[in-house]
């Protein structure tokens, strides 16, 4: 079991996140930088952590993540995924557990893309009676 380390890919908007959990103390590190100094807001650091919080396997995986592409709320719903999907790997067991907290689910909603005649996605050129 020295040798043991559980892959999952996560996803969410563009960001694609490569996620190792290797037996460890419960150290996140992503992008070669810790989780304090990579993720600002504390309610991120929540949702990364969630999938360990459910399983009670927060001090056994050390977690190593490489997360491109997209913002820090996309990133981190993408480690979200990344990991629950690695500690299936790890242990089966957990995925009802996983499942029914939907960390299983990839959240397909994406950016809409820009229609011609519009600013955006769906908004009109501000409209003038004169």
């Amino acid at each position: 079991m020295a040798d043991a380390r559980y892959y999952g890919t996560g996803r969410r908007k563009k960001s694609i996140a490569r996620v190792y959990l290797v037996p460890g103390t419960g150290k996140v590190t992503i992008n070669k930088r810790d989780i304090d100094d990579y993720l600002g807001l504390e309610t991120l650091k929540v949702i990364v952590r969630q999938p360990l919080v459910a399983t009670d396997t927060v001090d056994k995986f050390d977690v190593q993540v490489n997360v491109r592409g997209g913002g820090y709320t996309g990133q981190a719903g993408a480690i979200r995924h990344g990991i629950a999907r690695a500690l299936l790997q790890a242990d089966s067991d957990y995925r009802p557990t996983l499942k029914s907290a939907g960390y299983l689910t990839r959240d397909p909603r994406m950016k809409e893309r820009k229609k011609y005649g519009l600013k955006a996605a769906r908004r009109a050129p501000q409209f003038s009676k004169r």
